[in-house]
């Protein structure tokens, strides 16, 4: 049986599966400080730095008016947080946005390195050999 683990883990699949686990976590580090510290001040700007993190409604209990979802929650109340949520959505769309055009980039270059050297136009250079034999063969036949 420890053979077989050991068979199992030497393959190539596992371990294309493990660096891509490990790069897909340093690319999601990469992803992530993008989105929150370029795009998102970006988009602030334009919105005003809306943040819709503490929309809520108190579905139950006690909650001073204009306190943060934190806040509330902090004091007990059951409270339905759509602005969190809203907000997930938003940054999921951004951070999917983010990824497809890595994606489409690193693609890009990925053909373009795959792409083979561009063929040289062929020259014509002359009758072949076989040519110049079939018409000497020609005019040997029609002299006689």
């Amino acid at each position: 049986m420890l053979q077989e683990f050991k068979d199992f883990i030497a393959k190539g699949n596992v371990m294309d599966m493990a660096v891509g686990i490990i790069v897909g976590a340093a690319f999601t580090a990469i992803v992530s400080s993008m989105v929150a510290d370029i795009i998102n001040p970006i988009i602030g700007l334009f919105t005003g730095g809306v943040d819709f993190t503490n929309n809520y409604f108190v579905l139950s209990g006690d909650v001073p008016a204009g306190a943060s979802l934190e806040a509330a929650r902090e004091a007990g109340a059951s409270v339905f947080a759509y602005g969190s949520f809203l907000m997930a959505v938003i940054n999921f769309l951004i951070i999917a946005w983010v990824v497809f055009v890595l994606v489409k980039m690193v693609n890009r270059v990925k053909a373009m390195a795959e792409k083979p050297d561009e063929v040289a136009p062929e020259v014509k250079t002359g009758p072949s050999e076989k040519d110049i034999l079939i018409e000497i063969r020609d005019a040997l036949k029609a002299q006689g």
